[in-house]
This record gives structure tokens, sequence and C-alpha cells, in this order.
């Protein structure tokens, strides 16, 4: 099969769509299918060996953004724009993506939405055209609905079906001003009759977006993400000093300032007064602030000695830094999708606390690695943790039976091998 995954680059930032949707392409490969992964925007930065190599950036940035602003830049030659799509300028502009703020594109998501009918619909050519070189493939994936806006135009030119991945758009579309969102919805119901089947990693998100959307629920198919487990071992972390972990943006969204009140919080209990705090994942120039903060609150309480942060790891660092923890809790604040984080932890044999709502009661009962306490609460939070550090051995075998279950169903091969049954059904019947 010809697969072609069209995704966008973050840039400079660290991309959970990205990670998924490169390691998937390997997958694909290795299980003998032509695979091509398109990035869109900005280049990716990835933490496994890369994809994208030799494939073009599409839908450049900076012309995406000077079409959006400019009439008069949308009716210059194509040959005057081209420099603009340069790898090393948009390499070096993506440094600055993790500045961009919803409510200063919400004009731009809508018009890319609208696709041959929006501001950027010259980029669609250019799309068109190289698929004219490079062949037309079987099976079209976006990687988000933000990209709906493609799909009419590809569907029309290749009479091939059209997939599309949701990934925790919601978030992004409600936080857009409050016009520009209500237009996005209505543009995405209106759309969303253009593609052949939506793909969600839980059911949470994809009962949430067939409501909101309106689509078919015969569009629907849950598909669990996946991830690599090269290098993934047994956790080794002593029982004395525990270990707590974080891995994710360090943001307050994915409950990064929650999770540092409740080590707080753990430190001043006799139980658990040796716990370290171990923080890992992404730092971008936006997060800043937040972390200049709580290292502040950390030193004025005398903890910071306890604390380590360890931004921006390569993918060995990332497994390392699993294998050092006794517990992981990433309480994210809004409707998380899946959290590969979640997954990672638990690869490693170590159980999670995570709050009880969106996909992770799905994810906690089908692999029975951790429990669940109240969202947004840090009290609530530290609870869990301590019942874990407080049963060491139970902890230790629940952290085991995840990361079984982890090798047999949250892989990304099984992710892969899932993903390509959908796109079979979807292939005219000979």
């Amino acid at each position: 099969m010809n697969i072609l995954q069209i995704t966008p680059g973050a840039g400079g930032m660290y991309c959970g769509a990205c990670f998924r949707d490169n390691a998937l392409v390997g997958a694909f490969r290795r299980m003998g299918h032509s695979a091509t992964l398109l990035p869109l925007y900005l280049p990716m930065t990835l933490d496994e060996p890369d994809q994208t190599r030799g494939a073009p950036i599409l839908f450049g940035g900076i012309n995406v953004y000077l079409e959006e602003k400019s009439a008069l830049f949308r009716r210059l030659p194509r040959a005057l724009t081209n420099w603009l799509d340069s790898p090393s300028l948009l390499k070096w502009t993506g440094k600055f993506a993790s500045r961009t703020r919803p409510e200063d594109v919400g004009e731009l998501t809508v018009s890319m939405l609208k696709g041959e009918e929006g501001n950027q619909a010259r980029e669609l050519d250019e799309l068109l055209r190289w698929l004219e070189i490079h062949g037309k493939p079987d099976v079209i994936n976006i990687s988000n609905v933000l990209l709906i806006g493609l799909v009419r135009r590809l569907k029309n030119e290749l009479n091939i079906p059209v997939v599309a991945t949701l990934q925790g758009e919601d978030f992004f579309l409600d936080a857009l001003p409050e016009d520009n969102s209500k237009e996005a919805w209505k543009v995405l119901q209106e759309r969303a009759q253009d593609v052949d089947l939506f793909i969600s990693p839980s059911r949470y998100f994809g009962d949430l977006m067939q409501r909101r959307m309106n689509f078919a629920t015969d569009k629907l198919s849950v598909i669990p993400n996946g991830i690599s487990l090269d290098g993934y071992t047994l956790s080794s972390a002593p029982t004395d000093p525990p270990v707590l972990g974080y891995f994710a943006r360090m943001c307050e969204d994915k409950g990064l300032d929650t999770l540092v009140e409740s080590f707080m919080l753990l430190k001043q209990r006799e139980a658990t007064k040796t716990l370290r705090l171990k923080v890992g994942g992404g730092l971008g120039p936006s997060d800043e602030p937040l972390v200049a903060r709580l290292k502040e609150r950390l030193e004025r309480q005398g903890l910071l000695q306890s604390v380590e942060f360890c931004p921006n790891l390569t993918r060995e660092e990332k497994v390392a830094f699993f294998r050092d923890l006794t517990v992981f809790s990433a309480p994210a604040l809004y409707g998380e999708t899946f959290g590969l984080y979640v997954i990672e932890a638990m690869a490693a044999g170590v159980p999670v606390v995570q709050p009880r709502h969106a996909a992770f009661p799905e994810i906690l009962e089908a692999t029975g690695g951790g429990v669940l306490c109240e969202p947004g609460s840090a009290a609530g939070l530290a609870d869990g943790i301590e019942s874990l550090l407080a049963n060491p051995g139970k902890a230790r075998e629940m952290g085991k039976h995840a990361r079984i279950q982890v090798q047999e169903h949250f892989n990304v091969d099984v992710m892969a091998e899932h993903i390509v049954a959908a796109y079979q059904k979807l292939m005219p019947q000979v």
C-alpha cells in the first residue's frame, strides 16, 4: 500500500503528534508498505530517526502567514515567493513557534479550514503538483482536523480515501477568539462530511469530536496510540529515596504547577519526606517564566535541592529518565486526548497517578498501571502518589503488569497494523 501521512511540523517545539506520526511511518515501512511523511508549515523536531528525510516542507509557514495577511502577496508570482520555503529559513522561524498563541491566529485557522476557498488555496496547488510528480498514493492521512481544508480538493482530484486523525484539536479551537472559534467549528462540521474515516486514540475523544463535528458514528475508529519500545527496560529506581517523575511540556495545561504543589505537600508528610522530584519534557521560551516561578517557590521552601529539571532530552536521555522513577504523574488539567507520556512511563514499568478525566481512565483500565485521583486537586494527587509509595511491592507489580500490557497492545507496530487494517477497508473491493 502507498500511504501518504501529512503532518504539521512544530519547529523547535517537541510535539507528541510529530513523534507519533514519525514512528507510525517507520512502522509502515517495516511492514513493507511505501509510506511518506510530508511535513507542513515548519520542520519537525524528532527524537527518533527522521522519516521526513527527502520530503519538502509544503505550505511553508512564512508563505501561509503572509498569504493570510496580504491580498497583494497572494497575487505575487510563485517564483518570487518560493525562497520563503527555504528549509534553513523555516528552521530558523521554527525557533519562535512556541510563542504562537491561538488568539493570534484565529483568522488564519479559519482560512486554512476553508481549503480551496481560503487564502492559502495556491498552497493546495503546490501539494497537488508535488503529488503529480511523486505519484498518487492509495490513501492519505491528515494528522489532525485542522488540516481538513485539504480533503475536498484532494478527493476530487485524486479519487482516493482521505483519513483524519483526531489529536486534541478542541482545546486549540476553543481558545480562538470567540467569532473565529464559532466559524471554525461551523466549517469543521461542514467539511467533516468530506472525510472517509476519523481515527481517535481514545473512545473519550472520539465520542467528543463526533458530537462536536456531527459526523456519522460509523466513520469513527478508535485505535490507541503506540510507541517504539526500543531501549525501555524495567525501572531500576531505588526504594529510598523514592523519585516522583513528570515528563511532558513544562506548562500549566499539563499540570506541572499542580504536581509541584503536590510534591511540596508530600515533603511535609513523615512517610514521604525523602521524596525527590524529576521534571522532564519540552521547555520553550513561553514556558520559561512558569519554570522560573516554580524554582523560586521551591527555593523559598528549601526544596529546590530535591528537584531536578531535565528539559528537551534526547530519546536516549528520555528512556534513562523514566528508568530512574518510582512513580509518575503528569496531571493535565484539560481533556487530554491520550497522553503518550503515560505509556512511556508504563513501558519502563513505572506506575502512574493521573486525573480521573479525559482519556486517562481508559488507559489505566486497559493497563492496570496506576491509580486515578480528583482532577485539579493537588491534595488528591498527593494522596494518590502516597498510596503507591506506601505499598512499594504492590506498586512494583502494578508497573510490571502495565509494562506487559504496553508491550502487547500499545506499541507502534500494533498501532500500525490496526491502522493499515482500517485503511484496507476503505480500498475499492476488486
